[in-house]
């Protein structure tokens, strides 16, 4: 599944609730969820880490849809390597 499908899947799954609730709870709902990533990553298992990865996409996600950005815009800040220098790997 390539970024723009998956935020478009989570616009049709949670997007009008995520819009109620509005752009600073799903900040704190994703932060809290990229703390279950770091205790994952420090004491999970390898299907803990996919889990809180996920988690952590969908809150960017709902994210980036209220705030009317598109994922793969955002990643395509990092098409041509390192946006500083423009390497690949990054010579900074």
């Amino acid at each position: 599944m390539d970024l723009s499908d998956f935020q478009a899947l989570m616009r049709r799954t949670y997007g009008e609730r995520d819009r109620e609730r509005g752009v600073p709870a799903t900040v704190a709902w994703l932060v809290e969820e990229l703390g279950e990533l770091a205790q994952a990553v420090r004491k999970g298992t390898q299907e803990d880490q996919r889990h809180e990865l996920g988690d952590v996409l969908a809150w960017l996600a709902s994210l980036a849809d209220q705030l009317g950005l598109s994922l793969d815009d955002a990643a395509a800040r990092y098409a041509g390597g390192c946006p500083r220098c423009g390497r690949s790997p990054c010579t900074c």
